[in-house]
């Protein structure tokens, strides 16, 4: 009797388990988001420029996306209307997929694709696909297989735009006889950086240079100049609100929005960088806290990023095809030559020209995109620099958020009025064409 009754015992725990693996996998969208949280936390580790880091956000996003336009749920492929995008793969069992968990995993797949520190990835995949293998392993495998042949049609759209190209291009050439023309800044003097992204191939946009600004004031240090103005302005801000200390409200703005990836501590003889989030990342975090406060679902959710990062990637090609077009000297160096030489900016100086300025440019973008996911006047309190020890900053509006960001860029003593207003201008423009030019939904 007691034989018969352990038998049922380990009959029942069998049954158990069994029914147990057949439970559906449920994907939500605090799932995206921490998938999106750990592609940026590697991104940090391995130092990505800023516009590398706006493309590596965009193809992993439109990959999830375009298998959730497959699914039916009111979302639109993006072929036709994305540069040279095909229709992804059809799915060869559709009944046993989970479109949420095959997004999910195309996007995690992707990422890995796109950064160094390829392991980083991988323990975080390896840990989620343990517990859908647990949940459903039918599901899983056959959501598993569709998500990453959908990854590798993505990618191989991807590594045909110019890219990989670009990397073997010669470096920017600095040009000592040219007094209007950038020249590496302190403390690390480095090389301008991707002085050839205006060849990547765009995502909406028809060209790099389709929203080509207009040019800055004519180069000239005359104290009567429009430039040289431009250029004392920048020098009597920073004097003005250093003399305030640390706790004026412009430095504040200028820190909040720094998100430069390339800055380095000087400690004795030592040198050593600190990691810092990108500006595109700043954005993807606003994206995430706009998510999160209107309670989006999980298609919502890859939609508001997806549409989000193909602004900032443009946006990044567009304002990357001026800088190297005027390459304008910083204001760092010109105040130190002809105004003051002990002068330093608020904000560390970034490795490349000045004009327009890349933040205002991709925080327009940005706007525009998120405006039209999530609406006008969407108040919302931004925590993204929180983990870099800075403390929330409340805005009214996407709009007045890209306008602070780019006003910071002169706060932190890095740009001059011409980039950031223009620059910002540049941004809403292409951000708005996006918007026009993308039936989502």
């Amino acid at each position: 009797m007691k034989k018969s009754l352990g038998t049922l015992l380990i009959i029942a725990l069998v049954c158990f388990s069994c029914a147990k693996k057949q439970e559906p996998i449920v994907v939500t969208s605090e799932d995206y988001h921490s998938s999106v949280d750990k592609v940026t936390e590697v991104m940090i580790h391995d130092i990505f420029s800023p516009p590398v880091a706006s493309r590596i956000y965009a193809y992993p996003n439109i990959a999830a996306y375009e298998i959730l336009a497959l699914k039916g749920d009111g979302y639109k492929s993006l072929q036709g209307q994305v540069t040279d995008l095909s229709p992804i793969p059809q799915p060869e069992n559709a009944a046993h997929i989970n479109y949420d968990l095959a997004a999910l995993i195309a996007h995690i797949d992707m990422n890995k694709r796109l950064i160094f520190s390829e392991d980083r990835i991988e323990a975080y995949r390896d840990s989620l696909y343990q517990k859908w293998e647990e949940q459903n392993s039918a599901e899983f495998e056959a959501s598993k297989a569709f998500g990453l042949k959908v990854a590798d049609h993505i990618a191989a759209w991807m590594d045909k735009d110019n890219y990989k190209q670009t990397r073997t291009m010669p470096k920017f050439t600095v040009d000592s006889e040219d007094p209007s023309r950038w020249q590496p800044t302190p403390p690390s003097y480095m090389d301008g950086i991707e002085p050839h992204w205006n060849k990547i191939r765009p995502f909406v946009i028809d060209s790099a240079n389709q929203f080509r600004p207009a040019p800055p004031p004519p180069f000239s240090m005359d104290k009567d100049s429009d430039f040289y103005k431009e250029v004392v302005e920048v020098y009597d801000i920073s004097n003005e609100i250093t003399a305030k200390g640390d706790e004026s409200e412009e430095i504040a703005i200028a820190k909040f929005w720094d998100c430069n990836p390339y800055v380095s501590v000087t400690r004795g003889h030592l040198m050593f960088a600190t990691k810092k989030i990108t500006p595109g990342a700043h954005w993807i975090g606003i994206t995430k806290i706009a998510a999160k406060k209107t309670n989006s679902d999980f298609s919502k959710t890859v939609y508001a990023y997806t549409k989000t990062s193909i602004a900032i990637a443009d946006a990044f090609i567009s304002c990357w095809d001026e800088k190297y077009r005027s390459s304008l000297i910083r204001p760092e160096t010109l105040i130190n030559e002809h105004i003051d030489d002990s002068w330093e900016p608020v904000l560390q100086t970034p490795p490349f020209p000045e004009y327009t300025s890349g933040h205002s440019v991709a925080s327009g973008a940005a706007a525009m995109a998120l405006t039209s996911v999530f609406g006008d006047n969407f108040a919302f309190d931004d925590d993204t620099e929180v983990p870099y020890g800075l403390p929330v900053r409340s805005f009214k509006s996407f709009k007045a958020a890209a306008d602070e960001a780019a006003i910071s860029r002169m706060y932190g003593g890095i740009h001059y009025r011409a980039a950031v207003e223009i620059g910002v201008n540049q941004g809403r423009s292409l951000g708005q064409f996006v918007v026009d030019n993308l039936d989502m939904n």
